[in-house]
This record gives structure tokens, C-alpha cells and sequence, in this order.
């Protein structure tokens, strides 16, 4: 018998999104990169609104899965209602997880915050700003 749900199966088998954005406005990290599972997640932000997401992952089905379905949840969503988005929202986009898996759930959303909150430090200025790569501001935020 399957422990998992068929969304989480079909998650890991076909993961979406894998991969890495070059230049990316974003990069977070989450995990033990030396003995246990780690996500890396990148974001490209245009207009205030998620692009694209891409990540590198090393874990288990449910990691995968977990930071799959996350991509899904975050593409094309502001930035403030992507920062929003819950280990729960992955869990519930897989239609549940086995309860010892769960935990699997705060990679996904942890790593996609760590990447918005990089993005935030490289490109937005204390007064709400937008600031180009080369630290000048703009008004487009």
C-alpha cells in the first residue's frame, strides 16, 4: 500500500520546475546540505509578481514533491501573497501528507521565503523602492 497520495506521486515523478535561474533576483537556501535534505530555490520577480521559480533539491519523495508543488502555488503570484504561502498550502496542494512526512512541507515554504527575503535585501530599499542592480531606484515596484 502507497503511503502517499497520487499528487505527491505524480509531484515526484514529474517534479516541475526543476532547475536554476541565472541571475536570479532571489536565491534561498534550506536544509543540511551535509546529511540530510536541502533545497535551494530561485526566483525571478518582474513587476512584483513571481516569473519564475526554479529549484535544486536533495531529499526524499516528499521533499521533492513538497517543493514541486510549491513552485506551482508561487508562479505568477504577487509578492505578497507568495511570501504568504504555508507549509499547509503545500500540503494541502498534494492533497495531504503521511504525518511523519509534514515537516517535509517546511522546506518548500521556508526556502521560498529565504529566496524573497534575498530578493528584498538586493532590490527594494527601506521606503518600499525598487532598486535596479546597480543601486539606483525606480518606481516601478
Amino acid at each position: 500500500m502507497n503511503i502517499y497520495s497520487k499528487t505527491v506521486m505524480d509531484h515526484f515523478q514529474n517534479p516541475r520546475n526543476v532547475g536554476m535561474i541565472e541571475n536570479a533576483d532571489g536565491v534561498g537556501e534550506f536544509g543540511d546540505p551535509e546529511c540530510g535534505d536541502f533545497l535551494r530555490v530561485f526566483v525571478k520577480v518582474e513587476k512584483n509578481t513571481i516569473a519564475d521559480v526554479k529549484y535544486q533539491i536533495r531529499g526524499c519523495p516528499a521533499s521533492i514533491a513538497c517543493a514541486s508543488a510549491m513552485t506551482e502555488l508561487t508562479i505568477g503570484k504577487n509578492l505578497d501573497d507568495a511570501m504568504m504561502i504555508t507549509d499547509d498550502d503545500i500540503v494541502n496542494a498534494l492533497d495531504g501528507l503521511p504525518e511523519f512526512k509534514v515537516h517535509c512541507s517546511a522546506l518548500g515554504a521556508t526556502g521560498l521565503q529565504k529566496a524573497l527575503v534575498d530578493y528584498f535585501q538586493k532590490y527594494v530599499s527601506k521606503d518600499g523602492m525598487e532598486r535596479d542592480i546597480a543601486g539606483s531606484l525606480s518606481g516601478d515596484l
